[in-house]
């Protein structure tokens, strides 16, 4: 497993869709990750250190695996199969180590509240580079990363229909 971090989110221009693009420890991988709005705002919140008055889902999940004394050990992004990536939660509970089925996007949301790794399969790593040079890259710009940062800036509490 190699050890990433949270280079970003961006826009594919294409398609419109947020991508979450993770960096290895060495900034010589990089592995993107396209994720739903939702997604990308639970882990953009976590990068901002944005702090809301109720938690949220992920933050909910948290503080239920710290109540019944377990911590977050690291999370797996394990596979990727027909477009779609696999990922696990390692936690450590009494009665040792469990693993837990979960998107990459929930469980590096929950990584991010929980400062735990974030490890990725090397089989993974070669086969995203492997259909890098055999497909067109999409090219990404720091401005699409910034409108994230600009969303949150302009998220007003008050103005939700429903208060957290």
């Amino acid at each position: 497993m190699i050890e990433m971090k949270v280079f970003g989110l961006a826009l594919d221009e294409e398609s419109q869709v947020p991508v979450l693009i993770l960096k290895d420890m060495e900034e010589k991988a990089v592995l993107p990750i396209w994720i739903g709005a939702m997604e990308a705002m639970a882990i953009s919140l976590a990068l901002n250190d944005v702090v809301l008055p109720r938690p949220m889902t992920h933050d909910l999940l948290l503080n239920t695996i710290a109540k019944l004394n377990g911590h977050v050990v690291a999370i797996h992004v394990t596979e990727l199969a027909e477009g779609t990536y696999y990922a696990d939660i390692e936690l450590e509970v009494e009665g040792g180590i469990r693993r837990v089925d979960s998107r990459p996007s929930d469980a590096i949301a929950l990584a991010l509240r929980a400062k735990a790794p974030i490890l990725v399969a090397e089989p993974v790593l070669e086969q995203v580079a492997n259909e890098a040079k055999s497909e067109s890259v999409v090219a990404f710009s720091s401005d699409d990363s910034d409108k994230w940062t600009e969303l949150l800036e302009k998220f007003d509490l008050d103005d939700t229909k429903y208060k957290m």
